[in-house]
């Protein structure tokens, strides 16, 4: 689907439901003073929800003053229990809502450490980087893959 190819995504995505193969949900998590946060891309179920999104929506508009540019190539299409298309853009991507949530419950200038069962795609990274930058603070998100570690902006 990132590459453009909508027909071919689709019909994978047929075929996983003919088959019964379920699409593993994104989701990240941090732990705020020995409790564990957890959210999903465009996550609305935690009890500071308007909160987390003011915040994120802050974050956003910082990073795009200051010259970020979202990748709009880089969403997600698919479909919720079969019936209605969605687009999400990455800004709603779990480890944003995470991270706005840690920019909200940590201490100003610690380290922000978010666990993601999914890889961050090119969007969220570059987005984590100026995020870094304008925040001063530094990052680590632990995917599925690897650590990634943002300080400064790089």
């Amino acid at each position: 689907a990132s590459a453009g190819k909508w027909t071919t995504s689709e019909e994978f995505q047929r075929l996983r439901r003919k088959t019964g193969v379920r699409k593993q949900p994104g989701c990240s998590w941090l732990e705020v003073n020995g409790e564990i946060h957890s959210f999903t891309v465009d996550d609305r179920r935690h009890p500071e929800t308007r909160s987390i999104y003011t915040e994120l929506e802050r974050l956003t508009s910082l990073i795009e003053r200051d010259g970020y540019v979202p990748d709009q190539q880089v969403v997600m299409e698919g479909t919720i229990e079969g019936e209605q298309k969605v687009r999400s853009p990455s800004r709603y991507h779990s480890e944003r809502v995470a991270i706005a949530f840690g920019v909200l419950k940590t201490p100003h200038k610690s380290a922000i450490r978010i666990f993601k069962n999914l890889r961050v795609c090119s969007d969220c990274h570059r987005a984590i980087k100026c995020i870094s930058k304008i925040i001063e603070r530094e990052i680590i998100v632990r995917d599925c893959n690897r650590f990634h570690h943002f300080k400064d902006g790089q």
